[in-house]
């Protein structure tokens, strides 16, 4: 019987999600909460429901509903409270977040109409593998042995991609590809990572000030922690802002295998995103291409389109002769034919990752090989499918230095 009771599939039945060591309670919204393939949940002001399955949002009834924006402002508020959160007049837009992941934004009259706009974000029941994503169409299956020998490999990959795409979920399934004897160190605003099955993983969050306005505990400030707690791989859950500049130091001083996500349109577009977030942390677009081409090995982008979301393109950040950084595909997919390849370039990466199988499939195919295109016409130039062959054994960790 549901109870308004929300369980992830990552969490025995004593484990607490709330600050006072009980289960986050949904109330009316519980049914949605322990439904099958639920996302996101949102409340309007005036008390209709939305979700979303994976097929977009669509109006849900409920079987106890909101009947006014007023029984919507005080469910938002008792929500909030559950998670150690003020939602009022003086504090009128709630960010909050269970330890296993589930995220709760709301915002109340008079930034709204009027009662209370209510959105809550839930995470996979269980950990997904990248095995499974594959299988669901992420990304194909001709690309597992390349994405699972960036893990092996210790490369250091940026996800990129919009809300909603699947950054956090194929950031939880690479790191979950990784050794259990790695320290994995991860920084969040919102804990998100919280459900990481990972024997030695440390969860890390931002904290928000007082009601005296001291206390507070940044990104910057955690990023800079990290580096003390002995990690393997340090982990950025989004990089929004002036921390960008501590995360590319750490990846420049030998912390090799960390991941991060950043919201960008494409590889091609990464570069600006991070130059922007660079001059709020006083670099410079040509400093921040020096760090970010040493820093980021690979570059995965996500999309969504129609409900799906699916790997777009892999690539990778180059500094150009003039000092700025460029994005360059290395590989693109529609999500319905074959993935296209640019050569030289695809080459040049899955010889240095030693993807399986991948070396002697371009010796077999060089009458289709391709230029690396430009960052503005990549998606213009004719596809060339390349049909990796099957997936061998994990490679152990580099040994070359990097």
């Amino acid at each position: 019987m549901n109870d308004g009771t929300y369980r992830s599939a990552d969490y025995d039945d004593s484990y607490a999600a709330t600050p006072s060591g009980e289960r986050l309670v949904f109330g009316p919204l519980g049914e949605l909460a322990d439904e099958e393939g639920v996302t996101d949940v949102a409340v309007t002001c005036d008390g209709r429901v939305w979700a979303d399955c994976g097929a977009g949002m669509e109006e849900r009834e409920l079987a106890v509903g909101f009947r006014s924006p007023q029984i919507v402002r005080e469910y938002a508020v008792q929500l909030c409270a559950q998670l150690g959160h003020r939602l009022d007049d003086s504090h009128p837009i709630a960010d909050a977040a269970t330890v296993d992941g589930v995220r709760i934004h709301a915002v109340i009259a008079p930034l709204v109409a009027q009662g209370a706009a209510l959105s809550i974000r839930f995470p996979d029941r269980a950990l997904a593998r990248l095995d499974s994503l594959g299988q669901s169409g992420l990304f194909p299956l001709q690309w597992m042995p390349l994405l699972k020998a960036l893990v092996a490999g210790r490369a250091t990959v940026l996800i990129s991609g919009g809300t909603g795409t699947g950054k956090t979920t194929l950031l939880k399934a690479l790191l979950a590809e990784c050794d259990e004897r790695e320290r994995i160190v991860s920084v969040e605003e919102i804990r998100e990572l919280g459900g990481l099955r990972h024997g030695n993983h440390v969860s890390l969050v931002a904290r928000e000030a007082n009601v005296e306005g001291k206390g507070a505990i940044g990104l910057p400030d955690l990023v800079k922690a990290t580096l003390r707690m002995r990690p393997d791989r340090v982990v950025l859950g989004e990089c929004r802002g002036e921390e960008i500049a501590d995360l590319l130091r750490a990846l420049n001083s030998g912390h090799h295998g960390g991941m991060a996500t950043v919201h960008a349109d494409g590889v091609g577009r990464v570069p600006a995103r991070l130059s922007t977030l660079g001059l709020l942390a006083g670099l410079s677009p040509v400093a921040l291409a020096m760090l970010a081409e040493g820093a980021f090995d690979v570059v995965i982008h996500l999309e969504r389109e129609c409900g799906v979301r699916r790997i777009s393109q892999i690539g990778c950040l180059q500094a150009a002769p003039d000092g700025t950084l460029i994005g360059r595909p290395i590989c693109e997919w529609d999500g319905r034919g074959e993935p296209v390849t640019y050569r030289p370039l695809w080459d040049e990466f899955v010889a240095k990752w030693r993807v399986p199988g991948a070396v002697s499939l371009a010796m077999s195919s060089r009458s289709s090989q391709r230029s690396v295109p430009s960052v503005h016409a990549s998606r213009m130039l004719p596809k060339t499918p390349v049909r990796p062959r099957s997936r061998a054994p994990a490679l152990p960790p580099r040994t070359d230095g990097r």
